[in-house]
């Protein structure tokens, strides 16, 4: 499954072009930019999955710098303070990582 499948590419793409300079990447502008924040808790969990790269069932912080290229390819990598914003606003357990519940909670706050 591809994230194209539960996200349109148009607001993939909008999504990715508002955050394309150094320290522009906003969680919660870019989930309700891609559209992400209008799923159902059951897309969410599906892109979830699709952005756990190694099937941890976590997102962790090297996972996070690739987060903009698993929407598209070309996209930047986060830069360390972005990847740790975002790490730190959506780790409500503080275990140094994001559980799919954490997730679902951010992009639907």
């Amino acid at each position: 499954m591809s994230l194209s499948s539960i996200l349109s590419a148009e607001a993939i793409d909008s999504a990715i072009k508002a955050c394309q300079a150094p320290d522009s990447f906003c969680p919660k502008k870019f989930f309700q930019m891609c559209g992400l924040s209008k799923k159902s808790p059951q897309d969410i969990k599906k892109v979830f999955a699709i952005l756990d790269n190694d099937g941890s069932g976590y997102i962790e912080e090297e996972e996070l710098k690739f987060f903009l290229q698993r929407f598209c390819p070309g996209a930047r990598v986060l830069t360390d303070k972005e990847t740790k914003s975002f790490l730190n606003a959506a780790d409500d357990d503080s275990d140094g990582r994001i559980g799919a519940d954490e997730f679902q909670a951010m992009v639907l706050s």
